[in-house]
């Protein structure tokens, strides 16, 4: 079993109560769980420790905080999954998608929720870049209600710069920075976090993303509507938040009409 199947199988479904804990508990969990699959080992983060202490070298502390899908502060007691010969490893391998899918002639952008990641495929079917994703969250108790991301098929509608803002949250005016934000279905945007991910699902229904991918897929990769492709922005395909199908048949999901 190769390690992308590895990280899938060790998601745990958790229910909503636990949203009441704070994000430092939650996000043990996903690390928790995975640093007990093959390949990974456990480190539980002891007092005055921090991503630059633990992994001086950039390139080990990106491939750390992408596994454990967090950016933010560490505290002690939080259990971080560890992939073995992180020196020499490609983050590229640790992706939840299949490296390769059927070519669908044009861009695809999937956002998982139920791993908390994104990936981004080019015209030929080939994984060119993945990271961590915050999506909606099961329940947003400043508006009593689900707020989870609409799950489907959608398509890029509008593409903001790095001054994009919220105008509905915070509540009741909004101003919440939003950089680099696309948008795919009414309200819902991908966007950049400049507070960083939790590790969980914790926005109102947007899909937040670190502030450099966010920066890459606006700008390297995903298109507007425009004259060159029919005025129909990049596929943007939602997971559902529990899984349904083969995570190798992502392109099979591209063939039910999108918004």
């Amino acid at each position: 079993m190769d390690t992308r199947m590895m990280i899938r199988l060790a998601v745990v479904c958790v229910p909503a109560l636990l949203f009441i804990f704070n994000s430092t508990a939650f996000a043990s969990l996903y690390g928790r769980t995975l640093c007990k699959t093959s390949g990974f080992s456990c480190k539980r983060v002891k007092q005055g420790q921090s991503w630059n202490t633990l992994w001086p070298n950039e390139h080990d502390r990106d491939i750390a905080m992408r596994i454990n899908r967090m950016n933010t502060q560490i505290y002690p007691g939080i259990v971080l999954a560890v992939p073995n010969d992180i020196e020499k490893a490609d983050i590229i391998n640790f992706a939840p998608f299949p490296l390769q899918i059927k070519p669908l002639q044009e861009k695809l952008v999937v956002i998982d929720p139920e791993n908390i990641a994104w990936g981004a495929y080019d015209v030929d079917g080939a994984l060119v870049k993945w990271g961590p994703i915050s999506a909606g969250a099961d329940y947003c108790k400043d508006i009593d209600e689900p707020c989870r991301t609409h799950s489907g098929a959608f398509r890029i509608y509008s593409l903001g710069s790095s001054d994009c803002i919220s105008h509905k949250f915070p509540l009741p005016e909004g101003g919440a920075p939003m950089p680099f934000c696309m948008y795919f279905n009414n309200g819902q945007a991908l966007h950049g976090e400049p507070n960083g991910l939790p590790g969980y699902n914790a926005s109102h229904g947007c899909v937040r993303l670190y502030v450099s991918d966010a920066e890459w897929l606006r700008y390297d990769f995903i298109e507007g509507p425009n004259s060159s492709n029919n005025y129909r922005g990049t596929k943007i395909i939602i997971e559902p938040y529990e899984s349904q199908d083969d995570p190798e048949d992502i392109s099979e999901e591209t063939s039910t009409d999108d918004q």
